[in-house]
């Protein structure tokens, strides 16, 4: 008779024709959508300083990345457009040939059909005082004329070609709004996918730099206080009900918990978005050589994956994407 234990759960971990036989979470290319900036104005690609490997765009530099990307097996692209002017609503978001609405009809041309174009919807890239939102007389971010702006940008980055729409503001009653827009202008097959719990998190700053965003103060009145839960299953509920196709989780690690609540509650696909502050720690710790950087990068991804997410916005997609195959 064998000695104690009896039970040994090692004996599924001791090789790695063992542990990949019995993985219970894979990742796939599929899953991963990559985040692109694209800037107006610039002639040659512009690195960001606070994420080292991520660049701003030219146009014709996005397409070579969409192409790669879609050469890599990716699911989608998220656009992020960067224009020359900002002004106090935004106007360059709404502005048919805005650089991002060129952009997505450069990225629909090219690889519209092997990826999911999706595209920002928000105003803090376009406005100078870097809100996400139309600002009332007391300074304030006036939540119903931001909707009107939402509903201009939705139909302009429709009529440019999108598949997915992206509303980040985190605005009560957006997807309503949106969804009526787009329907009204003809666009029922464009999707929406909802930024569903954006919470006010210290790791978007470099996100700040990529977007060249003029930010003053923070965003704390519409972003989701990070001490909460319960209102991530309120906006998911409402999100549904307003005609989101799909609903994200932001930022990603430190939220895998409110992750794991929506992805059992939700009846649609959910994504969640792995944020430069995640990318910026990682790429520092490991050009230092305190972290080994493929690891770290493969276990974070895992984690949001075994969390619940069945979509991750990574800027490792394409990189990950090529190990996977």
């Amino acid at each position: 008779m064998s000695a104690y234990p009896s039970v040994r759960p090692r004996r599924l971990r001791n090789s790695p024709a063992m542990r990949r036989l019995v993985a219970q979470t894979r990742l796939h290319p599929a899953e991963l959508i990559l985040p692109l900036f694209v800037r107006e104005g610039i002639t040659e690609p512009k690195p960001i300083d606070s994420m080292p490997g991520v660049v701003q765009h030219t146009r014709d530099t996005l397409r070579k990345a969409a192409v790669e990307a879609a050469e890599a097996g990716l699911g989608g692209l998220m656009l992020f457009g960067v224009p020359a002017v900002q002004d106090a609503v935004g106007s360059e978001g709404t502005n048919p040939d805005g650089i991002l609405q060129q952009a997505i009809r450069d990225v629909v041309g090219e690889v519209g059909d092997a990826l999911v174009v999706m595209s920002d919807l928000c105003l803090d890239e376009y406005t100078d005082h870097g809100h996400c939102g139309v600002l009332a007389a007391d300074g304030s971010v006036d939540n119903d004329a931001t909707l009107a702006r939402y509903a201009e940008m939705a139909v302009v980055q429709a009529d440019a070609g999108v598949h997915l729409v992206g509303p980040s503001g985190m605005m009560d009653g957006q997807i309503g709004v949106i969804r009526r827009a787009l329907d009204a202008a003809g666009h029922q097959e464009t999707g929406i996918l909802a930024y569903t719990a954006k919470y006010a998190s210290a790791f978007y700053g470099p996100f700040r730099e990529a977007v060249g965003s003029s930010l003053k103060g923070d965003r704390k009145t519409y972003q989701q206080d990070p001490a909460n839960t319960r209102e991530s299953l309120r906006e998911l509920e409402q999100d549904v009900a307003e005609g989101a196709d799909l609903v994200m989780v932001k930022p990603a690690m430190a939220y895998l918990d409110i992750l794991r609540q929506v992805a059992d509650a939700s009846p649609v696909p959910v994504a969640t978005y792995q944020v430069s502050g995640e990318y910026a720690m990682v790429e520092a710790a490991a050009a230092r050589g305190w972290i080994d950087r493929e690891r770290m990068i493969m276990e974070t991804l895992t984690s949001l994956r075994r969390a619940g997410a069945e979509q991750i916005l990574t800027y490792w997609a394409v990189e990950v994407a090529r190990q996977l195959h």
